[in-house]
């Protein structure tokens, strides 16, 4: 399955410092710079956020020939993305934001007022066709607009969803799903708020559902989760899993990028609301890192398991690791986690793979798929992040991410991977296990019944 995102693509470039002074010159505080970060925005993260949920993503944009517009190309190619670039008359729009503390002090746009992008290659319209689904991300500046693309995104047989801007054109009619956030809904719909948020964004959401001929329109509101309306008068009112303080800028990206995703392998247009809630929170809780997959499967993967041990080495802090099966998840379990998260600044679960546990349990096991697993594990707030293995022992694992404590739960006198541990001065412990609970014990006290 191919997703092709449509849209407007622009470069984000974060300048992170500390501020210590005020200018002698102006009443301006002076931000001394540390560190510069550069990513896709617009489209072109909605794109990336696709591409590192492991599918097949093409871009369709628009591109000047100039540094930024390159360095978007480079950015996009080297994390997987097909990038079909329309000519940009003018600059490939920027936008810079200054950091200091977690807090954007300034944002500077580079790019000037849009401008209609040119003619749609023949490659373009093809790869338009060829879709799996298609996810029109409209920042506004004109790929929305383009004739020639809309004519292809509205014969196409593959599910659409829009994500609109108000600056932009109306979706082309029949998309299956349309993801505008509350102060969206409300502008493109006129509505003038009266009423309770949730009563405003089912009116808007159905208003807008019979402007557009669309099949459904969700209208997003942030830790409030989303409101979904469909053909019938009563909407379907999806929370948050868990609310955030965190920054917002993206959310609506990894929403609509979950919400395509899903409809593309067959989702009902409520659950593909439901995933998309829950990207969008963890994207939010997560402060938008772009790594790995969105929300909790986020932190699944060695990629994330060995930037996060990093990140916590660089500020001083003590990684804590632990590994299992975790086949059925229990208190037992849980008790184990919390124990070793307390101790030290993140914890990091080594989890055997399915071809591992039936390695170490016999053909029948094990009773959940290693992506489920690694998913409840991830969606626990003591777990930091999960890294799968397919060996006998976690210890190839734990060669590479060395951690600084290795936990496991139970009554053991010594660890097998002590000596291992011991290489890089870590230390392994044990932390008291519930009597009582066991994967084991648990099924054959259900087969016994």
């Amino acid at each position: 399955m191919r997703l092709v995102v449509v849209g407007d693509t622009l470069l984000d470039r974060d300048v992170h410092g500390t501020v210590t002074r005020i200018a002698p010159d102006a009443p301006a505080p002076v931000l001394d710079e540390e560190r510069v970060s550069e990513r896709p925005g617009g489209a072109g993260l909605a794109a990336l956020l696709a591409a590192r949920r492991g599918i097949e993503v093409a871009l369709v944009t628009a591109l000047a020939p100039d540094a930024a517009g390159a360095r978007l190309s480079e950015l996009l190619t080297a994390e997987g993305v097909q990038v079909y670039a329309l000519p940009l008359p003018g600059d490939t729009p920027e936008k810079i934001r200054l950091r200091a503390g977690g807090q954007v002090l300034l944002r500077l746009d580079r790019g000037g007022a849009p401008q209609p992008p040119g003619d749609a290659p023949d490659a373009v319209l093809d790869v338009l066709r060829a879709a799996g689904a298609i996810l029109v991300s409209d920042y506004g500046r004109g790929v929305a607009r383009h004739p020639a693309l809309r004519a292809a995104i509205e014969q196409s047989k593959a599910p659409v969803v829009w994500d609109p801007h108000p600056n932009g054109p109306p979706p082309v009619p029949n998309c299956r799903l349309v993801t505008p956030n509350e102060a969206e809904a409300r502008r493109l719909s006129g509505d003038a708020g009266n009423g309770s948020g949730l009563t405003t964004a089912q009116r808007a959401g159905h208003a807008l559902r019979q402007r557009w001929q669309a099949a459904a329109v969700v209208v997003t509101r942030g830790a409030d989760g989303a409101v979904l309306c469909q053909g019938g008068p009563t909407p379907l009112v999806v929370p948050v899993p868990a609310a955030s303080s965190g920054d917002t800028c993206g959310a609506g990206d990894a929403f609509s990028v979950a919400a395509a995703v899903a409809l593309a392998e067959g989702a009902l247009v409520s659950e593909a609301v439901g995933e998309a809630v829950a990207a969008a929170s963890g994207y939010v809780a997560r402060d938008h890192e772009i790594s790995g997959k969105d929300g909790h499967e986020g932190r699944i993967g060695a990629d994330e398991a060995g930037r996060l041990a990093a990140e916590v080495r660089a500020r001083g802090g003590t990684v804590v690791a632990t590994g299992g099966c975790f086949d059925l998840l229990h208190t037992g379990h849980l008790a184990t986690l919390r124990a070793a998260r307390a101790l030290g600044d993140c914890l990091i679960v080594c989890l055997n793979s399915d071809t591992s546990v039936r390695g170490l349990k016999g053909d029948n096991r094990p009773l959940t798929g290693q992506e489920d697993r690694g998913r409840l594990l991830a969606a626990l707030d003591c777990v930091d992040a999960v890294v799968i293995f397919d060996e006998p022992t976690p210890e190839p694992v734990l060669a590479w991410l060395r951690p600084d404590i290795w936990v496991k739960g139970g009554d053991y006198d010594t660890l097998p991977e002590t000596e291992i541990v011991q290489r890089w001065g870590g230390q392994t412990v044990i932390v008291p296990y519930l009597n009582g609970r066991s994967t084991t014990k648990t099924i054959a006290e259900a087969r016994r019944r």
